[in-house]
């Protein structure tokens, strides 16, 4: 073949003068270079997709062979073969499976409920036979003083012995099960008469607590929380106060309080940001909107105005319209608050109008909580005259409260304040230091649950999930989140009924992970799961709900945990059929074809989900199951005796899903510190006939040990055969749908690389509550029998691992379920030793018949080999730090081609529970001096102003009476100083690749143009597995031309009309059954007061003075 023409026999000529030997040494070197030419341009001469094919074939019968022998698939796939004669094949009905999970969730729920009934009953009998007395001393047991002394020795006061003891039923804290105890914040003094009467009065409910525990032993914590301030806990247990000794805690600003003590509510926060707002006024009405927000919950809906001389919405986009009250939203509000300034005069009026435009707005529209609606407006003074504006909006039915915050010291407008809220059935507060927001804050929930109390409606409520602090500090990710149950206490006397007095609110704690174990993960399928939502679409559980997010080294909640909405999760519902009808609380199915992702989001799987989905009644919530096809749609049911399985049970290599309830441990406290297997043998053996356990998945699991006993012997036989033992074969495992495991340790711990695997840190390698084994759900991609390959995402310290897998299937006729997974754990040198020696030909290879470079080696510096998996991550490569990462990082330019070929297509997947850092957009600006003189004039004025201004308004009677005085920071105040803001992170909407093989193409070889050179590429499938062999040449670099493809997510960045328009919409929503807004016996005419207020004459005098000196 000719390359190069040898040029001008003239010119070649012309050089003869020289002589023959140097022509005959030019000639040689001109060969030599034209033939190098020649390689380098016609590229695909260098590599034999033959010869590379070979390698592949070669490789795979190798590495099957290795993990075939060593993981025994064949054997555990003959002996499920076998026993097909004796199995029945069910089809899963998705109706009916749903219809069961339900009616067990709601006998479930309905106990808690009746204990909250029966704790509501005793409370409002308690207070009815008790009588308030102003000088009552009782001494209760408070939850921060017990058990200390003091420097003598005895016990402090409130304080005294109280029995803890260690409980595994409540997360192994210890706890006292005979008794409740109190737990009182910081701010409100222990000693209050108030506080002094609840307690003694609310001592009846010990013995309802004690006797709702024995007749529900599932119950967790029991509480009332008093209007009052304090807390009664059952079971008492000792309460740890922050770093600083404070307690926050205060059960009133809880959500399951809020909403059991009012109705849904519209609220329109209208804040005065006049010149005479600032300093200390502005501060305590930023702290004043922020504890208003934090009462709000997703049933109650939102705006905020601010007004000087004109109004303006402190959320622009929220322009005329109310905002569901969600944790988002408030957060939202929040941040924007804190930017609120100063200026102008204050012209209310103009507000006012505005606010009821807002109401009457969303009224007629239809939207909102249709129920109570209220005005809250903060202000240091009113002069106008309002009356013309609510003759106009409110009077004479009323249907708008409200409510008004007096903020600083000065009393000149209270009166005008007082009437505004008098006169629309409100309640007016005068705030005149930090210290006294909470409370004040507070009156507003006692008025809006007048109605209520009168009536006396016992409106059970429930609360969307949150966190539990003690088990954010003691359980795993899939365990933190509770729901609550509660109901509200009235006062019953005659004398007081139109008060409406609110006594307090009683409730409960459900753990979500014990509402979802009655939904067990075997009936679903290895890749089926159920799932819960609230009446606001919001994820109440999901496993794919990520509540935390790491923050340096710590776990920390995300801002909006509990507000991740269905659509964000089951992003494949484009039109959101699936949320409309669940919100709805409507009973149905759908089926959707959606793109998951395994392996913690690296590797994308394309399903066929058939979803199954009703209410839960006399809750806000509604149940979802999700079934596979191909996965989830036939159980299989097999029979053995219980002798026989339980020899097999008691078998050293095999353990059960701990997280799974085969056996209830959790309702006789002497089965609390059983395992699942335990309690299992313990049943079957006859010894606690009494445990309440699961007949038929016991049946399976038995069923499973008899049918996987073989493996035990199979790998034991391998183990003692140490001559053909090969290296690095460390771990030999299988898993069956009962959530069955056996394994075998080939490597004894000292020499183990992978020495987590299959441990119980290993969570994403065991059956829990959310997931079956990544091992066993990737080995479903693959026909049974064909192993699947790949590198685990966790890196050893000593070197890294490989994971191969296969399905083992039973076949009844013409239908096939899963009966499990078996596999083998070996390191990642015995793939890379037998490629290595399969991909070299040896020096005496015959490559008359060869094109391109011959004999072909691996090892050739002019060489790149790797092997690679169906997403595009490589399991081998000359670069062992290549090993885990994408292919597209480590060569752009081939893995660009084999996309634009069609061997892999990307795959677009969202993350709408992302978190991203947050963008700095702050812009400095300064305001140029006049003079130095003039410069420090306008300081010393601004000093001495502002510090006139805090002389006036600091409450100094605190300084007398510190048992009410708290420190009282704003929340805003409590975020480090210290963090930049571009460390802070925030949540955010993220789009992220993933490739998936096309297995239709085989094989496929290109020739890539990069400027001056080309690089020629081959990939082959190697077979029955889910790789590739890649072979290309080294000696040509792309990355100018082609930049690396990385894996990294991007924020999805909306632009302002599209961010405001997602802010506002409003999704289908059900609202609460119940409303009590109104109640004609209600007194209107408590309505709140102010104190009366001594002025120092000679302070005020001064200021003015300094005041009109500093003015000239």
């Amino acid at each position: 073949m000719n390359c190069w023409s040898l040029g001008n026999a003239g010119n070649a000529s012309k050089s003869g003068r020289s002589g023959p030997h140097r022509r005959r040494l030019m000639m040689l070197m001109w060969i030599i270079l034209s033939s190098s030419l020649c390689l380098m341009v016609d590229g695909q001469m260098k590599i034999s997709p033959e010869t590379v094919q070979q390698w592949a074939v070669s490789f795979g019968k190798e590495i099957a062979a290795v993990s075939t022998r060593y993981s025994g698939s064949k054997l555990l796939q003959k002996k499920y073969k076998d026993v097909e004669a004796v199995v029945k094949l069910e089809e899963v009905n998705g109706e009916e499976l749903v219809k069961k999970f339900t009616e067990e969730m709601e006998e479930m729920l309905g106990r808690k409920m009746k204990s909250v009934k029966r704790l509501a009953e005793a409370a409002e009998d308690a207070d009815l036979y008790h009588e308030y007395n102003d000088t009552l001393e009782f001494e209760y047991f408070n939850s921060m003083l017990i058990n200390k002394m003091d420097e003598d020795g005895n016990p402090i006061p409130l304080g005294g012995e109280f029995l803890l003891e260690e409980n595994e039923h409540f997360n192994k804290l210890p706890v006292n099960t005979q008794q409740s105890n109190i737990q009182v914040p910081t701010n409100v003094y222990n000693r209050d008469p108030d506080i002094v009467n609840g307690v003694y009065m609310s001592e009846a409910l010990n013995d309802v607590f004690i006797d709702n525990f024995q007749k529900d032993p599932t119950l967790t914590w029991q509480y009332f929380g008093s209007a009052s301030g304090f807390f009664r806990l059952y079971p008492g247990i000792q309460w740890i106060p922050d770093e600083n000794g404070v307690v926050t805690f205060d059960s009133r600003k809880r959500n399951w309080y809020i909403q059991a003590a009012t109705s849904p509510k519209d609220v329109v926060i209208v804040v005065d940001v006049s010149g005479s707002m600032k300093g200390l006024r502005l501060t305590i009405a930023k702290h004043t909107i922020n504890t208003i927000l934090d009462t709000l919950g997703e049933n109650d809906f939102v705006n905020i105005i601010a007004y000087s001389d004109y109004v303006h919405y402190v959320e622009p986009c929220f322009k005329g319209t109310l905002v569901q009250a969600d944790l988002d939203n408030r957060e939202h509000f929040k941040l924007l608050v804190e930017d609120l300034h100063v200026k102008g005069e204050g012209k209310v009026k103009k507000a006012m109008k505005e606010s009821f435009k807002i109401l009457n707005e969303a009224t007629a529209q239809g939207q909102g909580s249709l129920c109570n609606q209220a005005i809250m407006l903060i202000t240091d003074g009113a002069m106008e005259d309002f009356q013309e504006v609510f003759e106009e909006f409110n009077w004479p039915e009323r249907r708008v409260r409200v409510f008004t915050y007096l903020i600083g010291r000065e009393m000149t407008f209270a009166e005008n304040v007082k009437w505004i809220a008098c006169n629309n059935k409100g309640y007016y507060t005068h705030i005149s230091t930090l210290a006294d927001v909470q409370e004040n804050v507070m009156e507003y929930l006692h008025v809006l649950s007048r109605p209520m109390v009168i009536n006396h409606d016992h409106d059970i409520i429930w609360t969307e999930a949150y966190m539990d602090s003690v088990l954010f500090n003691s359980q795993a990710q899939s365990l933190l989140l509770m729901t609550s149950v509660a109901m509200p206490v009235f006062s019953k006397k005659k004398e007081t009924l139109s008060h409406g007095i609110l006594l307090g609110v009683v409730g409960t704690d459900v753990a979500l992970r014990e509402l979802m174990r009655l939904a067990p993960r075997y009936k679903l399928g290895v890749h089926g799961y159920a799932f819960l939502i609230t009446n606001n679409g919001y994820i109440l559980s999901h496993p794919d709900l990520r509540p935390l997010y790491k923050e340096g080294k710590k776990m920390k909640p995300k801002p909006n945990y509990n507000s991740v909405d269905l659509a964000e999760v089951e992003w494949e519902d484009t039109e959101e059929k699936l949320r409309t009808a669940m919100v709805k609380g409507e009973t149905g199915t759908l089926s959707l074809d959606v793109r998951t992702s395994v392996d913690k989001g690296r590797r994308v799987m394309f399903l066929k989900n058939d979803y199954f989905y009703t209410v839960i009644n006399e809750t806000p919530f509604s149940l979802g199951i999700v079934l596979s096809r191909g996965y989830g749609q036939y159980i299989f049911i097999g029979n053995v005796s219980v002798e026989e399985g339980l020899h097999d049970l008691l078998a050293p290599d095999l353990t059960i899903a701990s997280e799974w309830t085969y056996c209830e441990t959790d309702i006789d406290p002497a089965h609390r510190k059983l395992t699942q297997l335990q309690a299992v043998v313990r049943y079957l053996t006859g010894k606690e006939p009494d445990l309440e356990c699961d007949v038929q998945l016991l049946q399976q699991t038995l069923f499973d040990a008899v049918v996987t006993a073989p493996m035990e012997a199979y790998w034991t036989a391998l183990m003692l055969n140490a001559s053909g033992m090969d290296d690095g074969i460390e771990t030999a495992f299988l898993g069956t749908r009962s959530g069955l495991m056996r394994f075998q340790r080939y490597t004894g711990i000292e020499k183990r690389i992978g020495k987590s695997f299959l441990t119980p840190t290993d969570s994403e390698n065991m059956f829990t509550l959310d997931h079956f084994p990544v091992w066993y759900r990737r080995a479903t991609e693959n026909p049974a029998g064909q192993f699947l390959y790949y590198f685990p995402q966790q890196e050893t310290r000593a070197g890294r691992i490989v994971i191969a897998t296969t399905a083992v299937t039973v076949t009844v006729g013409k239908k096939t379920a899963v009966a499990g997974a078996i596999g083998v754990q070996m390191t990642l040198d015995v793939l890379e030793s037998t490629l290595w020696a399969i991909a070299a030909q040896p020096n005496d290879t015959d490559c008359s018949d060869v094109e391109g470079i011959c004999p072909l080696r691996c090892d050739s510096i002019d060489l790149d080999c790797f092997v690679i998996d169906n997403n595009g991550y490589v399991l081998i490569s000359k670069q062992r730090s290549d090993a885990g990462r994408f292919f597209g990082e480590v060569d752009g330019s081939v893995m660009t081609t084999l996309i634009r070929m069609g061997m892999f297509k990307r795959v677009s997947l969202f993350d709408y529970q992302a978190m991203c850092k947050m963008n700095l957009h702050s812009v400095s600006s300064t305001r140029p001096l006049l003079s130095p003189f003039y410069g420090l004039a306008s300081t010393l004025k601004w000093f001495l102003s502002n510090f006139l201004l805090i002389l006036l308004e600091f409450n100094f009677c605190s300084f007398w009476h510190t048992d009410h005085f708290a420190d009282a920071k704003p929340s805003s105040f409590s975020s480090s100083v210290h963090k930049k803001k571009g460390d802070i992170l925030q949540p955010c909407d993220t789009e992220y690749p993933s490739f998936i093989y096309e297995p239709s193409v085989k094989e496929t070889n290109s020739i890539i143009k990069c400027g001056r050179c080309k690089k020629m590429f081959v990939v082959q499938q190697i077979p029955d597995s889910n790789l590739l062999m890649l072979v290309s040449q080294a000696d040509c670099d792309c990355s100018r031309q082609f930049p690396a493809l990385t894996m990294e997510p991007k924020e999805v960045k909306y632009n302002a009309s599209v961010k405001c328009d997602r802010m506002r919409s409003q999704k289908i929503r059900r609202r609460p059954e119940s409303c009590h807004s109104f109640h004609p016996q209600e007194n209107a005419n408590d309505c709140g007061g102010a104190c009366c207020i001594s002025l120092s004459v000679t302070l005020f005098l001064s200021c003015l003075f300094l005041s009109a000196l500093l003015s000239r």
